[in-house]
Order: C-alpha cells, then structure tokens, then sequence
C-alpha cells in the first residue's frame, strides 16, 4: 500500500473511498483470522483426543442448547489474545447471550480444550464481565463446566483481588438472591474452588462417568488424610445424585446433560414482555458495508459522521436537536431495528456548545426513558485561553454528570480515535455502559501518538542543562518508541484482548447487535435518574 502520508497525486471521491475500503477489508480479515483461531480453542491433537473420549467441544455444546437459529451475542470473543502462552484468543471460556427455549439466556461455557478449562486472571475476569451483563439484564446463566480449576502460577490475577475468582461466587449469590435462575452442567472435571461454581446454581445436571465435583481431588485427599478413593466414590456423578444429593439430575452423555439443561430452562417463567416500543424495521438508507469505503484509512483524518449515521439508522433518519448549536457532537432520536435511541455522535473537538448540548439532551432521553447510543470519535475537549475562559471544564463536567447519572440504558461504539476526557465524556469503560464495542479500526488512549511524542519531547527539551544540544534527528529517535507504544496501546485488539471492550465488531454486525441489546435491555424496568449536581 502507499504511504498515505504521501500521496503522489489527489485522488477522486471514488477512487478515495476504494481506496480507503481495501485498507479496512485487511483489517477485517485480520479480525476473522482471529475470531477463526478463538473458535477452534485448544491445539488439533487435544481437540481430537477430546472428541475421541466422546465428548463435544465446546462450540458444539453451545450450538445444541441454543435454539435452531438463534443469534449468539458473544462477548469477550478475544479476551486474553496473545496474553498467555499456548492459549487461544478468548482465555478458555466462551459467554455469550442467546436464546434457549425461546428465552434469552446467558452462556458460560468453559473449553477444556485449552490448558484443560483452567482458569487465568483473563478467564476470571471475562466470567465476571458475562454474570454483571447477565445480573444487569436479569437473563438466566446457564454454566457448562469443564474446567481444572485455577492456573496456579498466575494465582495473583486469580485469587486475591475484586473482580477475580472469588468474584465469581458473589455474583452468583447475588443473582440468586434477587432472583435470577442459574443452572450448571457439569460435563467434565470441577475441582477445588471451582466445585462452589455449581453447587451455587439453583439445579445442577451432571454427566456420568465424566463430571466430578469434589474440593479436593484423589492425590490431595491422599496426601492430607492418607484416605485412598477413586474419583467416582470421590465425586462421581452417580455418588452426588444418590448420596451426598450435591447434583440434582443424572445424564449419561453431554447430549443428555444439554437436553436437560433446556427442558429446565423451559420451566422457567416466561421471559419478561418488552418496556419499550417496537416500530416495523426499516432498512438504512445506505449499506452498512458502505462504512469500509467511508471511514479513511489516514486515522489523522475525520470520518464524516453523518455518513455513517446513513448506514447504521432505520431509513437513515436521524431527528436532530440543536442541529446548528454546538455541531462538533451530533445529537437527536433515531431508530435502531425499530427501537429508538438517543444519538450522541463525535464530529469533532468537544467545545462548551457541545458540551453543554450533551447535558441538555440525556436529560431529555432519561425524562422520556429512551436508550442512550454513544459513537465516539473523538479527539477530546478543547484547550486553550479562550476554552478555559469560556467554561469547558464546567461544560465538560456537566456533560460527565448527566452521562455518569443516566440510568437509562447505555450503548457505546468506538468508530474511529477516542482519547482522554472526550473517551470518557463518551461514555467510557470507567461509566458501565450496558456493553461497548470498538470497530477494527478504531483506537483509545490518554492522547494521541503524535501529541503523546510532543508532550514528552517538549518536556525533555524543557529540562535540558545549559549548553546541552538536541539534534532534530536525535529527537525524532526520541519520539518513535512514544509513537509506537501509544499505537500498539490504542488499537482496537488490544482494548479486546484486556476486556476493555466487549468485543471488537465488523462494522456491518452493528446494526444487528445493538438491536438485540436493545431488546435485551426494553425488558427491564428503567431505575429512576438522579442527577448530581450540575455546577453553574
């Protein structure tokens, strides 16, 4: 490809957007190779010696318990890439919502394929980021459990900390205390820790022969007591059904044990009706896969935002609110596979206009309990004499509180670059959005590369000594390094691979995904809003 830095020549409208289109198609087959290895899970010769003992793998589990057809929202589809060594994109564990017996459900599968399902520091977190969307969305959680517990040598990102293991069972807790079903399947080894993850489920379903829960498995039973028992009297299928009534139905294969998952979930009550009106869907007034061709391949230049509203809103349509007031970030109502949303979308710099625009309309959305949809592109708050003069902080903070505050919900899609306050301000990770996508092109830090290499040669040229020289060349060696580390943090993978994200989506998958978390979200009551306060 040519250096787009430098163009040798003007290219036509067309020929720009080609252009720009074949740059993003290489990113999106960098993003399937990807997918493509977190789908296969664990290396050929486990996989087959897997299958061998009879057992599916964990796709194939998925795909039986869900409903011929149903969609599978999957999440953290590549938590851990690249982390941990031998160990596929996704850490071990597939979660994800689909539909069971006609219900939305939560699925948290462990893949025993890799590093035989035991849990990393990456597994925990991605378990728990599943049972807060599953708690939030009150969806059941069905746990098929395969897995050898923790990995021992990265007991500091497992064991001790908030949002690790152990967080794993107090939300478990929690769920069932506020009445959130949760069944577990156990297909194959529980051990240790782990076993607490099924006994803490409303109804347990274990597979003969081949699921076993015990605290403690035979080669440690024997060293702490010197008690010798094989691992059916231990903590068989037919022992915790018949005498310890630990688990409370019995399968003979992994189909079974599936099966009876289903019929359970099939006695659940029904799934609650929608909150919010649905309208007929109407198709965009652009193709989504127009977006390739619209976002430029030079990250330093802007997307045109309306553009890319054309492709992602029912028939394109978007009700502006303050159109001519404030027009670095866009704001109005919209439909969405015919649910309606509050836009808030980046068109350039943050000002006090737009800011102040923001707070106005999500207190408009919150008084009317419409769903609030952030597309972020955005290179911050503007700087400056006069932005300071004018009250940006102020602005700024105001547009924080009412995002922070808002209890409807909240829906974020990274586009293009989001950096410091204006990522935040859009609805960062640190403000809970409902869930939160990057495309493969787009990119969060504190700053961008070339501020980021600026700022710090600035700085070093500040504090050089008396008579001391700086070559040109000497600082642009300088900057590289700063350039590189802030681009390999703020790309879209790597955000995914740390769960910063949900998941990174092929920008053609956005439409679809947010109408289903927007069905997902019109069936639970809206918590009333209080603002904080607002300074004046």
């Amino acid at each position: 490809m040519n250096d787009m830095t430098t163009p040798s020549k003007a290219l036509s409208d067309a020929e720009e957007r080609t252009a720009n289109e074949a740059a993003y198609r290489e990113l999106l087959a960098s993003l399937h190779v990807a997918r493509h290895a977190a789908w296969l899970g664990g290396p050929q010769a486990t996989r087959d010696k897997h299958i061998q003992r009879g057992r599916l793998l964990v796709r194939e589990r998925i795909a039986i318990l869900l409903d011929p057809g149903s969609p599978f929202l999957e999440i953290g589809e590549l938590a851990g890439e690249g982390l941990y060594e031998g160990v596929a994109p996704g850490a071990g564990i597939v979660t994800g919502v689909g539909l069971v017996q006609g219900r939305a459900c939560m699925v948290i599968a462990n893949d025993p394929t890799v590093k035989g399902g035991t849990y990393f520091g990456m597994t925990c977190k991605k378990h728990v980021r599943a049972q807060r969307f599953a708690r939030q969305h009150r969806l059941p959680c069905i746990t098929l459990v395969d897995s050898g517990g923790a990995f021992l040598p990265d007991q500091a990102n497992i064991f001790p900390d908030e949002g690790l293991f152990g967080s794993i069972f107090h939300h478990q807790v929690g769920m069932s205390s506020e009445g959130i079903a949760q069944i577990a399947v156990v297909l194959g080894a529980c051990t240790a820790g782990g076993a607490y993850i099924p006994a803490l489920c409303d109804e347990i379903v274990i597979v003969r022969a081949k699921g076993f829960m015990f605290l403690a498995g035979t080669q440690l039973v024997q060293a702490a007591t010197g008690e010798r028992v094989d691992p059916e009297q231990l903590g068989g299928a037919d022992m915790h059904s018949s005498v310890s009534g630990v688990t409370d139905h019995i399968a003979d294969d992994d189909g079974q044990a599936i099966a009876i998952a289903r019929r359970l979930v099939g006695e659940l009550p029904a799934m609650p009706p929608c909150l919010r009106d649905r309208v007929p869907v109407v198709a965009p007034s652009r193709p989504p896969t127009d977006i390739y061709g619209i976002v430029n391949r030079d990250t330093r230049k802007p997307t045109p935002m309306r553009e890319l509203l054309k492709c992602l809103l029912d028939a394109g349509d978007l009700g502006e609110f303050k159109a001519e007031f404030g027009d670095t970030l866009i704001t109005g109502f919209a439909r969405i596979g015919g649910w309606q949303v509050g836009v808030l979308a980046s068109n350039g710099v943050l000002f006090t206009e737009s800011a102040a625009k923001a707070t106005h309309f999500i207190d408009l959305c919150c008084k009317r309990n419409v769903p609030l949809l952030f597309l972020s592109d955005v290179a911050g708050f503007m700087v400056g004499r006069e932005a300071e003069q004018g009250g940006i902080s102020k602005a700024g903070a105001k547009f924080i509180t009412a995002m922070s505050s808002a209890r409807v919900p909240k829906f974020t899609i990274i586009t293009g670059g989001a950096y410091g306050a204006g990522y935040l301000a859009m609805c960062g990770r640190a403000f809970q959005p409902n869930a939160m996508f990057m495309w493969p092109n787009a990119r969060a830090a504190i700053m961008g590369p070339d501020q980021a290499a600026t700022t710090l040669a600035l700085v070093k040229r500040q504090n050089l000594k008396a008579g001391e020289t700086w070559t040109a060349d000497e600082e642009d060696a300088f900057k590289a390094p700063i350039r590189q580390h802030y681009e390999t943090f703020a790309a879209a993978r790597n955000f995914a691979r740390q769960l910063w994200v949900d998941g990174i989506l092929d920008p053609a998958e956005t439409r679809e995904t947010l109408t289903l978390l927007l069905d997902i979200a019109s069936r639970v009551p809206t918590p009333e809003t209080h603002f904080g306060v607002f300074r004046m």
